[in-house]
């Protein structure tokens, strides 16, 4: 899922080290203002990368530019904004820092 350049694009532009500390309250309206194919893909890439047990904090900041310490941060913050976009959590999780 990583190779898919939209799915690497979502994480760069709207989860990166300068937006993903904006919480605004508009990536899932952002987000749900595509294509139903395109949020299926990033639904996808989610689950995919929450399951991968080599997706680690490296991974991620290659993506985004930003840190997390371990990887289980990592993955409770990537099960956070998975609720967020795809669920019921009604703000959209900060990443540590």
């Amino acid at each position: 899922m990583l190779a898919d350049p939209h799915f690497r694009g979502f994480f760069r532009t709207q989860l990166d080290l300068e937006r993903g500390y904006e919480i605004l309250g508009d990536l899932r309206p952002t987000l749900w203002s595509f294509s139903h194919s395109y949020v299926d893909l990033i639904r996808s890439g989610f689950e995919q990368i929450m399951a991968d047990k080599n997706f680690g904090p490296a991974e991620y900041e290659r993506l985004t530019d930003i840190e997390f310490p371990d990887k289980e941060t990592l993955h409770a913050y990537l099960r956070d904004m998975y609720d967020y976009l795809f669920g019921d959590a009604p703000e959209q999780p900060t990443p540590p820092g």
